[in-house]
């Protein structure tokens, strides 16, 4: 049986992330940075496209695993006849060359573990060459080369293009396999000590998990989706990758698969809002330089996403050599989406910035300036179709979304100059953009006959980003437009209790076969507009729900199948986390835990 999603944990150090699978398998790990070739794709085809397992000769899945607390380092535990062996994984902080560290430990008994490397480069279509060095086994292909050593050493051999290990660990005694991978064309990085790098990256994240200022319930969930962040943070950078994986899908068997390992900027000002509201400034700073950087140049040239570096060309291709997670083709690297329009992005900007001001961040001399060319370029091109929030395959239409962000562009730069009277700019003509952007998404963009907001103008659909409609001030909660759409949102896109982007099967500029699974960031963005509109009690209770669908270690994926009760999409989903430690401020920030 193939593994499902939830199935996988992460550890990772900051600049790459491997998923490691209740069987002890590592079957997912980009080296060196999250968007490079994997070395073990086995997530997305079979073991001949690369893993590493470590467990008992015998056993299958694990008996029990979880993260120590408030940590990135994972303990999986298997009971076996024999007795007991935990395995720990984490990839610490690293100095110049990423490291992966595995330590078996005895618990009881005396039980015998094999660890399977087998190696895979580009995206597991390339066997490397191996031989030994100074107790070392040494994979080298093109570019790549990867290192493995234990303490002490034990029996290993090569078959099959793979390297096996064979031990005995009795009550007490452990072996630490390091896995270092760096460029061929230079000398073996310094080696790492696995017993002090464990030790290290316990104290670091518990240190940084303590700066959490949220104290409410489900502090556990809220720290674990904050720890994720920080996780998917591209530490030379500050960039936010939305996921670590790519071609994870939105339906079983279906080709709604896609690399998530960029940064988008329509999750800004979500994530700049959670990171600060949470007391991590430092990181709030790091992603707000990173969006400065990225976005910097002729705002005719604004993109939705761009690479960890702010990189803008991110060309899509498929893997033909490896049939997908469950079957599900084809595999994508790269997101043709880069190239498409999406207005709302220039909200989103806009918007982040201005939270970044009014929250204290230091501000920059080229700040205003980069606000300034976005609402000059929005003046005139405003008024454009654009492929929308979800990344529409299907054609530009007038989505109510983009609108609305436009909007938000134009009130956010009217506040920044009321505020500060001494910023430069042209506050008449962006309060008239408002006024009309305004006048029309509401002309155009609602349906009075059913009282709600609609996807786009002159549709029938709805579409879940019309939830935001209160929350970045377009229209006061109590008006009864707002609550006449949440009430519609809910009505029509909930499945099974969550809610869904839009309906796939009516949305005629999807442009794409199939469906999806409930959007967890949107059932989110529910709860916030329940608690918002004076329904905190059904808030609540939606988020209890929203809360127990993360897996045994607290992990969120993009998607959910309420019907097969499993999780889609691309994993872990920081859009998720993002929404669940969101909410959890709104709707228990001023409570304490307990």
């Amino acid at each position: 049986m193939h593994p499902r999603i939830e199935d996988y944990a992460l550890i990772g150090d900051e600049q790459t992330a491997a998923l490691v699978g209740t069987d002890g398998s590592v079957d997912w790990l980009c080296l060196p940075r999250f968007d490079s070739a994997a070395c073990f794709a086995r997530l997305l085809g079979d073991k001949e496209n690369g893993h590493w397992r470590i467990a008992p000769i015998g056993a299958e899945r694990c008996t029990r695993r979880a993260y120590r607390p408030d940590t990135l380092v994972l303990d999986t535990e298997w009971e076996t006849d024999e007795g007991a062996v935990r395995v720990t994984d984490l990839m610490p902080q690293r100095d110049r060359a990423p490291d992966l560290v595995r330590i078996v430990e005895g618990l009881r008994g005396d039980v015998t573990v094999r660890s399977t490397l087998r190696l895979r480069f580009d995206y597991g279509s390339i066997t490397p060459w191996i031989r030994r060095s100074d107790g070392h086994r040494v994979a080298v292909a093109g570019p790549d080369s990867v290192w493995l050593r234990s303490e002490p050493e034990v029996r290993t051999w090569g078959a099959d293009h793979c390297t096996y290990s064979e031990f005995t660990v009795s009550e007490g005694e452990s072996v630490a396999f390091v896995l270092t991978w760096h460029p061929s064309h230079e000398p073996r990085p310094p080696l790492v000590d696995p017993y002090a790098s464990l030790a290290t990256s316990v104290a670091d994240w518990q240190a940084w998990a303590a700066r959490c200022r949220y104290d409410g319930p489900h502090r556990d969930a809220v720290v674990r989706s904050l720890i994720t962040l920080k996780a998917l943070t591209y530490a030379p950078t500050g960039g936010i990758v939305a996921a670590p994986t790519t071609s994870l899908p939105e339906e079983l068997g279906g080709v709604r698969n896609w690399d998530y390992r960029f940064c988008w900027l329509r999750d800004s000002t979500l994530t700049l809002g959670a990171l600060l509201a949470a007391g991590y400034q430092e990181e709030a700073e790091a992603w707000r330089n990173w969006l400065l950087r990225a976005v910097a140049g002729d705002p005719a040239d604004l993109q939705i996403m761009y690479g960890l570096a702010g990189e803008r060309r991110l060309p899509e291709l498929e893997l033909p050599w490896l049939a997908g997670f469950a079957d599900s083709g084809p595999v994508r690297i790269g997101n043709e989406a880069v190239k498409q329009v999406q207005l709302d992005v220039y909200g989103e900007v806009m918007d982040s910035l201005s939270l970044a001001r009014s929250s204290g961040l230091p501000s920059t001399p080229q700040m205003w300036a980069l606000q300034l060319a976005l609402m000059d370029f929005l003046c005139k091109a405003w008024r454009q179709p654009d492929e929308g929030l979800w990344e529409m395959r299907g054609g530009r239409r007038q989505f109510v979304h983009s609108k609305l962000m436009v909007w938000v562009a134009a009130d956010r730069a009217v506040r920044a100059v009321e505020r500060d009277p001494h910023l430069e700019g042209d506050v008449d003509a962006w309060r008239a953009l408002r006024d009309e952007v305004h006048r029309e998404v509401c002309e155009q963009g609602y349906d009075p006959e059913r009282n709600t907001f609609t996807q786009y103008y002159g549709s029938r659909e709805l579409d879940a980003s019309l939830l935001l409609i209160p929350r970045v001030g377009f229209l006061p909660p109590d008006d009864p437009r707002v609550i006449g759409t949440i009430d519609a949102v809910r009505d029509e896109l909930c499945l099974g209790g969550f809610l869904r982007r839009y309906s796939p099967e009516k949305t005629a500029p999807d442009g794409l076969p199939g469906s999806e699974g409930t959007f967890l960031a949107c059932s989110f963005w529910l709860a916030d507009a329940l608690h918002m509109t004076g329904r905190s009690k059904e808030a609540r209770e939606l988020f209890e729900r929203l809360v127990v669908l993360g897996n045994d270690v607290g992990l969120l994926s993009e998607e959910y199948d309420p019907v097969a009760g499993v999780q889609l999409g691309n994993f872990p989903q920081a859009f998720s986390h993002i929404g669940l430690v969101n909410t959890a401020l709104a709707l228990f920030g001023t409570e304490k835990a307990g």
